[in-house]
């Protein structure tokens, strides 16, 4: 006995840090608060620098005249199926928005605006015949409501050129199958929005149709990679956006116009024809869902995008809020992103104060890992059945970075500069350590799914800050951490809208919640709608 006590005091001692140990772990927490300083700097020169370039070149849109354009899209399936409105002036008050708002955004790439007008019409005509319009609701819940999406996303007939100029004339043999899911809902597209090549990039920006511009600030970002689709559904040129989300691709571009934005479960929405997918891959973190004005169409447009699957949610299940378990995250601890800052934290606050008075109490949390981030997303990225150095080509050649250097420099790459990160990326830069990954992610989601269950919501930043200029996305890569966190988890997320800023730009939140639980992701985005008004018009 005597002998074990003395073994375990020589533990004790052994597991107790010396002196120099202490001294190396004070250093290090020095030199990172020193950093996090030197970055808040750094990000306030860089909005000074390029707000002297860009505050005179602000373009406002054209005031909304037509009410229509503020409905929401369930609101205008209502009055089209009851013949209050016709589906003809709807469709026209959003096309004629549309070319009105896209002279400023530059967020259509390619319309249909003729053939949806004629299909307008017939929808009018069978409404007319109609009497039944019970059935009609059910079977074609979102019939004769105008809607876009994004230019990666098949649409029969339509250009497919993932913003590269190497595909500038291909076209598409079929819809993808979640926008056939939408048309068959009696949706009529009217239009294809902006990208980024191969949908991966924090900009909607290529050489092929330019740069998409904030609706709230046009000298702004407007996210990727659906940012064409939040430009136009924020300035009132569509009902609502068909998106998609591998690594926010949703809700970046939701929350930076002020929109509501849902990437569901993992594997729940079809993914076939998103992106170049000749085939559905249930294994990938990608998933499609809505960008929407009102919360009130979350619920049937995941009805109707989730498809077959819809029977593993429970979206119609009632929610007591009140019961809720809310718990909350102020930053991701990557201290290579961007701070914080204070309205975004204000709005964060502002939404987990409100809960903690319907609830009675509301935990702050720490994700074990969420400081590696983008690290795990790079890792899981390389998983996803994408060759981008052929993809990037239209297949004709596997590039390299340093072929696209010498390209750039010479006058002859027809890529941007973020492709370009990406090969260097691909081609230069160590690997993430796979068993790494896989470890740090499996224990993300153990914590997660602990604390979570079946009865609880994680409010978490949307970004560190509201949409900034064009082009500092380059010098800020790190932010984009706070998105694809929740792509390498596949949790169900919702982006809230929380208002606007002192400068007039987006603020909000996203709402987390376990695998299958995503009506509770709705439930609370509802609750926040009520108590704060939701999203705002930018005109």
């Amino acid at each position: 006995m005597c002998t074990s006590v003395k073994n375990s005091r020589t533990q004790e001692q052994v597991a107790e840090p010396t002196m120099f140990e202490m001294l190396g772990r004070i250093v290090m927490q020095f030199l990172k608060c020193l950093f996090v300083q030197f970055h808040a700097v750094f990000d306030y020169l860089v909005d000074v620098i390029f707000g002297l370039y860009y505050n005179y070149k602000v373009q406002k849109l054209p005031p909304i005249k037509n009410n229509l354009l503020l409905m929401s899209a369930s609101e205008l399936a209502e009055k089209i199926r009851t013949k209050e409105v016709s589906s003809l002036e709807v469709v026209t008050a959003f096309i004629e928005r549309a070319k009105e708002v896209n002279k400023i955004i530059n967020a259509v790439v390619e319309d249909r605006y003729s053939d949806a007008l004629e299909e307008a019409k017939e929808v009018d005509k069978l409404l007319e015949k109609t009497k039944d319009v019970d059935v009609l609701k059910k079977e074609k819940p979102f019939l004769g409501v105008p809607f876009t999406t994004k230019d990666s996303n098949e649409a029969k007939g339509m250009l497919h050129t993932m913003g590269l100029v190497c595909r500038r004339d291909i076209r598409s043999q079929e819809d993808a199958t979640v926008i056939g899911f939408v048309k068959n809902a009696g949706a009529i597209l009217i239009a294809k929005t902006n990208v980024p090549e191969l949908n991966l990039w924090t900009e909607s920006r290529n050489n092929l149709y330019g740069q998409t511009c904030n609706p709230y600030n046009s000298t702004r970002n407007v996210g990727g990679s659906s940012g064409g689709e939040a430009a136009i559904i924020a300035a009132c040129g569509s009902a609502f956006s068909v998106a998609s989300d591998i690594g926010g691709s949703t809700r970046m571009p939701a929350f930076f116009n002020g929109l509501y934005g849902f990437k569901p479960t993992g594997g729940l929405t079809s993914i076939k024809g998103i992106g170049l997918r000749q085939v559905d891959c249930p294994n990938s973190m990608s998933e499609a869902g809505p960008i929407c004005k009102k919360v009130e169409d979350l619920i049937p447009l995941l009805k109707v995008m989730i498809g077959e699957k819809v029977s593993l949610v429970k979206l119609d299940t009632p929610v007591d809020i009140k019961s809720l378990n809310i718990f909350y995250q102020e930053s991701s601890g990557d201290i290579r992103a961007s701070k914080v800052n204070c309205e975004m934290r204000a709005a964060l606050m502002k939404a987990v104060q409100h809960f903690k008075e319907i609830t009675g109490s509301a935990t702050k949390i720490k994700i074990p890992g969420s400081e590696y981030s983008f690290r795990l997303w790079r890792y899981w990225m390389t998983q996803e059945d994408l060759d981008f150095k052929l993809s990037i080509t239209n297949g004709k050649y596997r590039t390299s970075a340093l072929a696209e250097i010498s390209k750039l420099l010479t006058g002859k790459s027809e890529i941007t500069l973020s492709a370009i990160f990406k090969l260097i990326d691909e081609d230069l830069l160590p690997k993430e350590n796979a068993e790494w990954a896989t470890e740090i992610t499996t224990n993300m989601k153990k914590y997660l799914m602990s604390k979570l269950e079946d009865n609880g919501v994680l409010f978490y930043p949307s970004s560190p800050f509201p949409a900034s200029y064009h082009y500092t996305a380059y010098l800020r890569p790190f932010n984009f951490g706070y998105w694809c966190l929740f792509n390498v988890l596949k949790f169900p997320v919702c982006q809230v809208p929380l208002g606007l800023d002192k400068d007039g730009l987006p603020v909000g939140i996203q709402v987390v919640a376990a695998p299958y639980n995503d009506h509770l992701c709705v439930a609370v985005a509802q609750e926040l709608d009520k108590a704060f008004g939701g999203w705002v018009p930018p005109a």
